[in-house]
């Protein structure tokens, strides 16, 4: 397909690094700061050392490294957990019903899907190994498929995560009091005084719009995978086999016996899942999901199912690269937050948007741009502490209701996923597929997702 083609080269030729896009977007942020903020009766020389104490502080805001920290073990924790005994057998087993590339690609998206909902780092790592082991399957039964399909099928959980249990932004604001820490010295204190102390999952997640539009995503994504592998000519398959099982040879000394002991492993994950249920049961019935409920339940678990220490902290061993964008990039966007909270370019920006914009069209208005956004900025965490403030005050502002705004958000950040070959890069890796090779499915299945999204902004 031309169009993929002419998107691949256009990130290979002008789209630098994601690293380099946050350095870049700092200077840009540093620039419209002084060109548009400064106080008539202030310097320029004054005004610039302000604007860096502002970047400074917000680079090393408390509250903003630990979600940081938060998101790491999202994806970290959801990737040890794929890499468990019982996980790798499930995919194993799914394995089995793969037969053509039609009913492979629909099962791999649906199940990448379902599983994503739940938590994005296991989505990610769970269709892409699903991916890998059908092809490996097929190579081993001689049945033909084509591969770059099952490959793409993996890969589209990205675009459903984050109107899931574990998207960034429904998360946090479903910790108490962090819209109202985010919006400080954004909003006037009328302004202020109308945001909630949060909003739970039930106004967001687990609402019966948003549900309905996670069913028909899938739905509809799933069978354009099944329609589109229809079509598709085989491809060469040529893999080795990939090794789920983590297990190793026998302990030798005491040492290596009591990090290979499954007692010991069964114990402390009994530990923390009791003390999950103990903690956070209450939280559970009245649907206050929090990104510590996720993570300390997924921790637990995640040992309970490796069984062990050892297999358990050789899993976080493989999974740990995958949060070197976090850790890096974050503090970045957290300085651009810190300019434009404290230099007033948040009110200024959402009253560009509030001008342009009604109750009707502002949610239509939020997915495109924080789909444009999220090529540039890819990770959810760090869009919604840049482009959150802005949505959550022209929302205000016009009377939408900030569920629906900030879901419009989540949406649009998700569906360009399948346009961003950022978070690709693991399931690239585990299928040895390239880029080029899964984008044109990819894009369709963004097309898709769009149409509906779209269309539920609309209606709900």
């Amino acid at each position: 397909m031309k169009i993929t083609k002419i998107i691949e080269n256009l990130f290979k030729k002008y789209i630098p690094s994601p690293f380099t896009i946050a350095v870049l977007l700092t200077l840009v942020t540093l620039a419209l700061a002084l060109g548009f903020t400064r106080p008539e009766n202030q310097s320029l020389l004054n005004y610039s050392v302000d604007i860096l104490k502002f970047w400074e502080q917000g680079i090393w805001n408390n509250g903003l490294l630990v979600f940081a920290y938060q998101m790491m073990l999202i994806l970290v924790l959801g990737h040890v957990l794929v890499l468990s005994k019982p996980m790798s057998n499930l995919i194993l087993k799914l394995t089995k019903y793969c037969t053509t590339t039609a009913n492979s690609a629909m099962l791999v998206s649906t199940v990448t899907m379902l599983v994503a909902f739940f938590n994005w780092g296991l989505g990610l790592i769970f269709g892409a190994l699903l991916a890998r082991k059908v092809a490996e399957d097929a190579q081993r039964r001689g049945l033909k498929l084509n591969y770059p399909i099952i490959g793409a099928s993996g890969y589209v959980g990205l675009m459903v995560w984050h109107g899931g249990i574990s998207g960034s932004a429904p998360i946090k604001i479903n910790e108490k009091g962090h819209i109202k820490s985010l919006m400080d010295s954004v909003s006037s204190d009328a302004t202020l005084a109308k945001i909630p102390e949060l909003i739970d999952y039930s106004q967001t997640v687990f609402s019966w719009w948003n549900l309905l539009i996670f069913a028909i995503v899938v739905i509809a994504v799933a069978s354009t995978f099944y329609v589109m592998g229809k079509k598709a000519e085989p491809t060469e398959i040529n893999l080795l086999e990939y090794n789920l099982d983590d297990s190793s040879g026998v302990p030798q000394d005491k040492g290596e016996k009591l990090d290979s002991s499954s007692i010991l492993g069964y114990i402390i994950g009994a530990i923390i899942l009791i003390t999950f249920f103990l903690r956070y049961q209450k939280d559970l019935a009245s649907l206050k999901i929090t990104p510590n409920l996720i993570n300390f339940f997924m921790f637990g678990l995640a040992i309970i199912l490796h069984k062990n220490v050892k297999s358990f902290t050789n899993a976080v061993g493989k999974s740990i690269s995958d949060v070197s964008g976090i850790l890096i990039q974050f503090p970045l966007y957290f300085g651009i937050m810190g300019i434009m909270k404290s230099t007033g370019m948040v009110a200024l920006i959402s009253g560009f948007f509030v001008s342009i914009s009604n109750a009707t069209t502002l949610p239509i208005f939020t997915f495109f741009s924080a789909g444009l956004v999220n090529i540039f900025v890819p990770s959810g965490g760090g869009q919604w502490v840049v482009q959150g403030p802005v949505v959550v005050e022209s929302a205000l502002q016009l009377g939408v209701p900030l569920p629906k705004a900030i879901m419009a958000l989540a949406y649009g950040d998700q569906v360009t996923n399948m346009l961003q070959p950022f978070w690709a890069l693991p399931l690239l890796g585990i299928t040895k597929l390239k880029a080029k090779e899964i984008l044109p499915y990819t894009l369709i299945a963004m097309f898709v997702g769009s149409a509906v999204y779209l269309l539920g902004l609309l209606i709900f």
